[in-house]
């Protein structure tokens, strides 16, 4: 690498006479930068691979984008999976743009999701002040997005299964969340315990007494639902998931109706092991054919608690 440098420096430092012929320089402008070995002795990386990286991982950041549709991105993808040393320096871009490859495939492309320290990353409280003024509403915009995810893979061998597609509609989600809010409540009563405590309460606790209060729809005077209502906050959701490319809308009843995509299923996989999430689920309410929720009896024996550190995850 030193040689290399030190080659560089000494073209740079070399002066052209100035009787050389224009179209010689010309010429050399537009010569190709010679490869860069490897430093383990492997082939040498070229600016073009560099490039060509580069470009896959930006197709990666473009969600709605799908390889069947677009030739180019077709051809990188197949390179990626042919060819080793490409495919590490592909996950190398990534990884330098705080980015995490969750999967390559002709089905999901390049899917990525933004690391917490990653530019690409969006935050839950930005998501949520671009919504609402009120600190209240981060709980609110949080346990929709939790909830959707919820509802569109109720069971592990759902997320599990590549050819599963999750659906749910605005006002199954709501149903959902509030029957969770009433498992919670109950258990709250039946260890005694107060049911209206501090609002700097963690996690789901707090997020479930917050939602409830909250009316469902708050209807304006033309109809239309509040964005700040429950069905409002999970129609924002679930609209962000659709234009950046996790969701497909499928209709209009029951709120607006949803299909997952492969690029959802994968960054909810990336998520599952939270301990919100997992606390959610265990709650025993499940979603329904109808898009409704239902609440299923406690199992024996159940004594889950509310873990104090469950956090409200959330991916770009």
């Amino acid at each position: 690498m030193s040689e290399t440098h030190a080659e560089h420096t000494d073209a740079w430092s070399e002066q052209e006479p100035p009787h050389a012929d224009a179209w010689s320089r010309q010429e050399s402008a537009q010569t190709p930068a010679a490869p860069v070995a490897s430093a383990s002795g492997g082939p040498a990386v070229t600016p073009a691979d560099a490039a060509d990286a580069a470009r896959l991982v930006s197709f990666g950041l473009q969600p709605k984008l799908l390889p069947a549709r677009d030739a180019e991105y077709a051809e990188l993808l197949r390179r990626y999976r042919e060819d080793p040393a490409f495919a590490r320096l592909a996950d190398a871009v990534a990884t330098g743009l705080g980015l995490v490859v969750l999967e390559v495939s002709p089905r999901a492309g390049m899917a990525v999701t933004a690391a917490e320290d990653s530019v690409f990353a969006v935050r839950m409280g930005d998501y949520a002040r671009r919504a609402s003024t009120d600190s209240a509403d981060r709980f609110l915009h949080g346990l929709a997005h939790l909830a959707v995810a919820a509802m569109a893979f109720p069971r592990p061998e759902d997320l599990a299964d590549d050819a599963y597609i999750g659906r749910f509609t605005v006002n199954g989600v709501d149903a959902f969340v509030r029957q969770a809010c009433l498992r919670l409540e109950q258990r709250a009563e039946e260890a005694g315990e107060n049911t209206d405590p501090a609002s700097g309460a963690p996690g789901l606790e707090a997020a479930w007494r917050t939602y409830a209060r909250r009316s469902a729809t708050g209807a304006t005077k033309d109809a239309r639902r509040l964005a700040g209502s429950t069905t409002g906050i999970v129609g924002k959701a679930a609209a962000f998931l659709t234009d950046s490319g996790f969701l497909q809308r499928t209709g209009d009843e029951g709120g607006g109706s949803y299909r997952t995509t492969a690029r959802y299923q994968l960054q909810v996989r990336d998520m599952a092991g939270s301990a919100a999430m997992a606390e959610l689920l265990e709650l025993g309410v499940v979603p329904v054919s109808d898009g409704s929720a239902t609440l299923l009896p406690p199992p024996e024996g159940d004594d889950l608690e509310l873990a104090a550190d469950a956090g409200l995850p959330f991916h770009s």
